[in-house]
């Protein structure tokens, strides 16, 4: 039975007792749904056409791309080229607080944009580093750091928060670190999670960016075999987009004192160690920091999101961008697990980006300014 697994990303993770989300093919639901009921196997059908759910999502596209940029909307998801252009845009239209700059080309050569935020205000500033996308088919991330940005420049006058945080730091945006992979789950398999690295001895593409860093580099939680979803490369950076953002914030880590990294889906806000059951040493401070975060971001619209290590709070995986960025010296590092628990799954509605991300809005900001007191 070929299955896409959804939740969790690897089979390895499935044991007695865990809800598992997976995608079937029209053909093979006929045989899986009788062989679930004989092993006694409890299952709810949450998306039963598919096919009709992506359409809905993306067929209406043709008609809203054209409008101009001062009207772009927030509240769709974007095409790798609708966001490039927006960032062009950004980049024109707001030169005193947006500095846009690429890390790097991709494999497929796309350059790799980065949109540096924040007042001019003096030559040494600290610095948030923000990723969404790391995974193609989690559109939602990309949503949000578009969001994070549009809010940042909305509000930058009026909310004092806001201006502290862009007056005393520099935020790293990248809207979309996996642009190879993005760019195909709109053209060609909306469920597409890797990079699109050619494989020479099978013919498989991708590596799972985030399984392909060097820090305990393709250990318990990633595969070797190149056609698996976490696959983690032939060797730790072989990815050119992991190469260049590891480049890039081994260069700065000594300003960049936080690391959010914006994937989907399960609600959840992790920080370190993903690879290992440890505490890490500045334990109190992150966990303070995540747990007022995540009841910030509750206080929006009752939305719970559980909070802990990722190695106990998810499950245990290898080679992430999070455990390195804390590796290599940034503080506080935070994987974000955004809407929904499986309902929607990769899916998520437009309707709901707008809600999502204002909630998000809170948690980002609550870990900013905690980021700006002192923790001991």
């Amino acid at each position: 039975l070929q299955v896409d697994l959804w939740q969790p990303s690897s089979p390895f993770h499935i044991v007695e007792g865990t809800v598992t989300d997976v995608r079937v093919p029209q053909n093979t639901t006929r045989s899986l749904l009788p062989y679930l009921q004989q092993a006694n196997i409890q299952y709810t059908i949450l998306i039963s056409d598919l096919q009709k759910a992506i359409e809905n999502q993306t067929g209406l596209r043709s008609y809203r791309t054209r409008r101009s940029l001062s009207g772009y909307n927030y509240e769709v998801y974007h095409s790798l080229e609708e966001i490039q252009d927006w960032m062009y845009h950004l980049n024109r239209t707001h030169s005193d607080l947006v500095h846009m700059f690429s890390v790097g080309k991709s494999y497929e050569g796309r350059p790799l944009y980065v949109l540096k935020l924040g007042k001019r205000s003096r030559p040494y500033k600290k610095a948030v580093w923000i990723d969404c996308g790391i995974h193609a088919r989690e559109w939602i991330g990309p949503a949000f750091c578009q969001w994070f940005v549009k809010e940042a420049l909305q509000t930058y006058q009026t909310d004092p928060a806001m201006r502290k945080m862009l007056t005393h730091l520099y935020f790293y945006i990248m809207p979309v670190f996996n642009v190879d992979g993005y760019h195909f789950s709109w053209t060609n398999d909306r469920f597409w999670r890797k990079t699109r690295s050619k494989n020479t001895r099978f013919h498989c593409h991708g590596v799972d960016a985030n399984r392909n860093w060097k820090v305990k580099w393709c250990d318990e939680g990633a595969s070797f075999h190149p056609c698996d979803d976490t696959y983690c490369g032939p060797f730790p950076e072989s990815e050119p987009e992991v190469k260049a953002v590891a480049h890039f914030l081994r260069k700065h880590r000594k300003q960049i004192k936080a690391y959010l990294s914006f994937h989907a889906y399960a609600q959840m806000l992790l920080y370190p160690y993903s690879y290992k059951y440890e505490t890490i040493p500045n334990f109190n401070c992150v966990e303070s920091a995540a747990y007022n975060a995540v009841n910030a971001l509750q206080s929006a619209y009752g939305i719970r999101y559980r909070y802990g290590p990722a190695s106990s709070t998810l499950y245990v995986s290898s080679g992430s961008s999070m455990d390195w960025a804390y590796k290599n010296g940034i503080p506080y590092a935070f994987a974000f697990e955004l809407r929904d628990t499986g309902h929607f799954g990769f899916l998520l509605p437009e309707m709901l980006i707008k809600p999502t991300c204002t909630e998000t809005m809170l948690a980002v900001k609550n870990i900013t300014l905690h980021l700006l007191k002192k923790c001991h």
